[in-house]
């Protein structure tokens, strides 16, 4: 394992669409564990791959029950909505209000290929949605609530 670069929002990675995995391989499983290294040094809870350069459909994300990792996932259900202040680890030290819904089901594939379906709610249905977003290069920024847009202003 091997801690990789997570890049900053300048880098233009961070905006565009990731391809979707077909190989399941152990270049995968590389990427996957170096992907959990280095969300765990940089004390994140969540990390999609084009944050460490790479462009492809995968997510690791730990929220304190454990490390799942989410291969072309993709958002199969969401209900409610939650105001909280998010952050990323390719936006450090920028935490705004973020509109999300308050429960969502993911499906992905595992690291053999395997489907599986994922629930998540509070915390967990943020990350969620946050590391698939940025697997269509965008941004939780893009997300602002008018109270987390005022925030930002401010802060500029």
């Amino acid at each position: 394992m091997a801690l990789r670069k997570v890049v900053t929002k300048e880098d233009p990675i961070l905006r565009k669409k990731s391809r979707v995995v077909e190989k399941f391989d152990d270049r995968l499983w590389e990427l996957l564990d170096d992907m959990a290294e280095t969300m765990v040094h940089a004390e994140g809870v969540g990390l999609a791959a084009p944050q460490v350069g790479i462009l492809k459909r995968v997510v690791v994300m730990n929220v304190g029950d454990g490390l799942i990792e989410l291969i072309n996932p993709e958002i199969i259900f969401e209900e409610g909505e939650q105001f909280e202040d998010e952050g990323c680890l390719s936006l450090p030290s920028e935490y705004y209000q973020t509109k999300r819904p308050a429960v969502v089901k993911v499906k992905a594939q595992d690291r053999n290929g395997k489907w599986c379906v994922y629930k998540g709610e509070e915390l967990k249905a943020r990350c969620f949605c946050h590391e698939i977003d940025h697997l269509d290069g965008v941004l939780f920024v893009d997300r602002l609530s008018e109270e987390g847009q005022q925030q930002m202003t401010q802060t500029k």
